[in-house]
């Protein structure tokens, strides 16, 4: 069966094929070192024909040429390159020198932040607050993740993260923030703002959230019990 006639195979399919396939694809690694929080990571563009863009993929830790990196490893950025409007390899060499430098600026700011984030977040909950270099979280973000990093306070279920909007590189540095998220809460802020300001109003937000729940919950099964009431037999 030829690309063809396949199905559509997600993104981590394509990656896979394309170390086979190697003729309609190309990868290029870009490693960032010396980050506050996540230490190194390296930023992977892949483009191919049949994806129809040169999408951007973040991996913790240093791969370099030859690495084989597992699909589980790759967290996917919607920041891709566009070289379309470079007019012959020499612009398209100058097109993706300064997106990748945009991508890499990106990376090395929301790192710095999230790393002013550790002692204001710790204040603010009372307990350790641990680094989770993983692709994969357990709560769910309400925007895309920039980068593998993440700061966990595990006793309040409490995640902060760099996020950042859907856009290609050729419009600058992709806009960032941070994310907080606690179970169905989940807010972004500004990647400038003051964490202390933001942690407060996170906490109060969540706060009022568990409130109403409670109220919903108590309203929930008083309606139940009338329920039952009205229903059981004397």
């Amino acid at each position: 069966m030829n690309d063809a006639d396949a199905p559509d195979p997600s993104a981590d399919d394509l990656l896979r094929r394309a170390l086979i396939d190697a003729e309609s694809s190309a990868a290029v690694a870009l490693s960032i070192g010396g980050l506050p929080v996540s230490e190194e990571v390296t930023v992977i563009f892949h483009g191919r024909r049949d994806i129809g863009t040169i999408q951007t993929y973040v991996a913790p830790g240093h791969h370099g040429a030859g690495d084989s990196v597992g699909a589980s490893d790759l967290l996917r950025v919607p920041c891709d390159l566009d070289l379309a409007d470079a007019e012959d390899r020499v612009e398209a060499e100058r097109l993706y020198a300064e997106q990748a430098a945009a991508m890499r600026d990106a990376l090395v700011g929301a790192d710095t932040v999230l790393d002013v984030w550790r002692e204001p977040l710790t204040d603010a909950i009372g307990s350790v607050v641990a680094v989770n270099r993983s692709v994969e979280l357990s709560v769910a973000l309400p925007a895309p993740r920039v980068l593998p990093v993440a700061l966990v306070a595990a006793e309040r279920r409490l995640v902060v993260a760099p996020v950042c909007g859907a856009r290609t590189l050729s419009e600058g540095r992709p806009p960032l923030g941070i994310a907080c998220a606690q179970q169905d809460v989940a807010r972004v802020y500004p990647l400038p703002d003051d964490p202390e300001r933001c942690l407060d109003d996170f906490l109060a937000h969540a706060a009022d959230h568990a409130q109403r729940l409670a109220e919903t919950l108590e309203h929930r099964e008083a309606s139940v019990e009338r329920f039952l009431e009205i229903n059981t037999d004397e």
